[in-house]
This record gives structure tokens, sequence and C-alpha cells, in this order.
């Protein structure tokens, strides 16, 4: 006699996390903390003599420089500290944002969620 057996298997394989995905998140993250740094630095007074902040002024002014004079700078004067809004440094982390995500749509595959389906199907004789 004739038995047939049948069995569907189906299962959602996930992509691996490309390389370049990880480096350009890791830059990104990188960049995006020292312009939040920078932005509160100014926004708090902190002072640019300090071995810190101007380190990290001068390592941010090379993206912020490139918007500086598209808008004025806000200066509030209290007790001992100059507190600076700097619209530029908005703008850079923006626009540094816009690069990253037009990035990762390149880099990243068009198909996001993929099926593998397999069938088997095999006869099997039994004596009785």
């Amino acid at each position: 006699m004739d038995n047939l057996t049948s069995h569907t298997e189906t299962a959602k394989s996930q992509q691996k996390r490309n390389i370049q995905e990880s480096i350009i998140g890791i830059l990104y993250g990188i960049i995006e903390i020292l312009l939040a740094f920078r932005l509160g630095f100014k926004l708090l007074g902190a002072s640019p003599d300090n071995e810190f902040v101007r380190g990290i002024y001068t390592i941010t002014q090379y993206i912020v420089g490139i918007f500086e004079d598209m808008f004025s700078r806000t200066t509030t004067s209290g007790s001992g500290t100059t507190a600076i809004f700097e619209p530029a440094t908005l703008i850079s982390m923006l626009i540094v944002a816009l690069i990253v995500w037009g990035l990762m749509k390149v880099i990243k595959p068009r198909v996001s969620n993929r099926y593998a389906r397999n069938e088997y199907t095999g006869n099997s004789y039994h004596e009785k």
C-alpha cells in the first residue's frame, strides 16, 4: 500500500546586519553626541578656556562652520556666564541626520522580510 507523506516548513529568514550600516551608525552616533555636547555647552555658557570644552568646539567646528552665517546667534549674559544659542549646531545636526538616512537607504537591501518555504513529499511503502 502506498502512503504519501507531505511536510511543509515556512520560516522567516532575517538578513544579517551589514557591516557598512554598523560603521555608519556608530559614526553618526559619535557625531550627534559631539554636536549635542556643543549645543549644551553653548546654551549653558561653558567656559571655552576649559580643555574639554575647547576640544569639543574644535572637533565640531568643521561641521558647524559650514552653517554659521545662515542665522545669527542669540546671546544672553548672566552672572559670570554668557549663554549662546547657536542655530548652526541644530542645522548641522539635522543635515547630518538626513545624510546618514540617505546613506542607509542606499546601503540597505531592498527586501527586508524574506520567507522560505520548503515542501517535502515522500513515498513510503508499508506491508501489512
